[in-house]
């Protein structure tokens, strides 16, 4: 494969990783601008056709979609980082088990103080298990994957067959005073803020542990397979296999899409059941379908305009939740319970193409983004270089910056190092 093939190769990863980072935020910034949702109500303020046409759209094409595929790209990653330590000598359980420090670190200062759907710490907890399992032969893998999906979907059906909601959920009146609550204490101050996060734990706890963390794990497993076969590193775009994934991965990813919303999204079991269980195959055909968009020469630009984004994952994913802070609570400018759906995704696709712009311009300069770096250094135990070398000292045959990732953690996919971002389950 020739030097200008690897990095298309490198760079379709890169790009597939900063696509699903923009869907994480458009799903992230619902619960950032309002406290409507995170208690399973729609905010009476915004009840329009409109309104409502937009929370369908969502929650068909993008609720609970794109944190898998930031799951599968982490364990993709993983299995860049176990390459980079062969080839540098050095002890791989070492090195992610101070990667995976940092990210609980990272994750609990960022639930804390910027956003209390955090993904990364749970993230770090299955890449324990991750670690653990690393030398299971690819069959087992799948397996363990599959075990996991089965696992959670059952206990949806379960749940939603047997438990009566409505003894520990409150009622919709009570739901609409909480969610106003919420808002109100989003206007506050750092005081203010800190304490609804703290609020917040018991239930992304027990999210975690009975969603997020293991269909987390089970495509961190996939995404192992697919790293060890290299499968993203062999796509030219015209393979049938693309065309054959988006036939079957469309209508069934759509299909549950469809019982998700219709049955009332995150506040029924049977359509979250749903939602895991088909969520997968819809992501897949986004996948699929980027990868042929960035390998015809008419669109290739895509893949040049995702990938500074994907690159620096991780420090665009903190980016975000800092651009909701500011925006929405009384730190910044108190917007929240001001925007209307609408004027959410608008935001979202500002605050995602001003990330562009800056990752391409940041990594013109820099090898890494600033959060990827001090990872990286905390995962080798040494100082990385931080600037990019002048371009008659770079080696020969490379046209552009060493390459960075955020894997293992979702940081970026880089040759040397995977990548580290996500989001919460039914926030991403």
């Amino acid at each position: 494969m020739t030097t200008q093939g690897s990095m298309r190769r490198v760079l379709d990863v890169d790009a597939v990783r900063g696509f699903a980072l923009f869907g994480i935020f458009v799903v992230n910034v619902t619960f950032m601008a309002s406290g409507y949702p995170g208690n399973l109500v729609t905010d009476p303020d915004f009840d329009s056709g409109l309104d409502h046409a937009v929370r369908v759209l969502s929650a068909v094409f993008v609720d609970m979609k794109f944190y898998v595929l930031f799951s599968f790209l982490f364990g993709y990653s993983f299995t860049l980082q176990m390459a980079a330590a062969r080839r540098a000598g050095a002890a791989f359980s070492a090195r992610m088990l101070r990667r995976i420090a940092g990210l609980l670190v990272i994750g609990a200062l960022h639930t804390v103080f910027l956003y209390g759907g955090d993904v990364l710490v749970t993230y770090a907890v299955a890449c324990l298990v991750l670690l653990l399992l690393r030398d299971v032969r690819d069959r087992t893998a799948i397996r363990i994957a599959v075990a996991l999906y089965a696992l959670v979907v059952l206990s949806g059906v379960a749940g939603a067959l047997f438990v009566d909601r409505s003894a520990f959920l409150p009622g919709e009146a009570e739901a609409l005073a909480n969610g106003a609550e919420t808002t109100r204490a989003l206007l506050g101050g750092w005081g203010a803020v800190i304490e609804g996060h703290l609020a917040g734990l018991p239930l992304l706890l027990v999210q975690a542990a009975s969603m997020q963390g293991p269909t987390a794990l089970g495509m961190f497993l996939v995404g192992m397979v697919a790293g060890r076969r290299q499968w993203l590193a062999r796509v030219t775009g015209g393979e049938p296999v693309l065309r054959r994934i988006q036939w079957v991965g469309f209508p069934i990813g759509l299909l549950g899409s469809v019982v998700y919303t219709a049955s009332g999204g995150n506040d029924n079991s049977l359509g979250v059941a749903a939602s895991v269980a088909t969520a997968p195959m819809l992501a897949a055909a986004y996948v699929a379908t980027l990868l042929r968009i960035m390998h015809n020469p008419r669109t290739a630009a895509v893949r040049a305009a995702l990938a500074p984004a994907g690159r620096m994952a991780l420090t665009n994913y903190l980016g975000q939740s800092v651009a909701g802070l500011v925006a929405f609570t009384g730190i910044g400018f108190g917007l929240a319970g001001t925007f209307s759906p609408l004027a959410l995704v608008a935001f979202a696709l500002a605050v995602f193409a001003v990330q562009l712009v800056v990752s391409a311009l940041w990594l013109r300069r820099f090898r890494y983004g600033p959060v990827e770096w001090a990872l990286r250094w905390l995962t080798n135990a040494r100082r990385p270089a931080f600037l990019v070398p002048p371009a008659d000292q770079r080696p020969a045959g490379r046209t552009g910056p060493p390459h960075a990732g955020f894997a293992g953690t979702g940081a970026g996919s880089g040759a040397d190092e995977p990548s580290v971002a996500v989001p919460r389950q039914n926030r991403a």
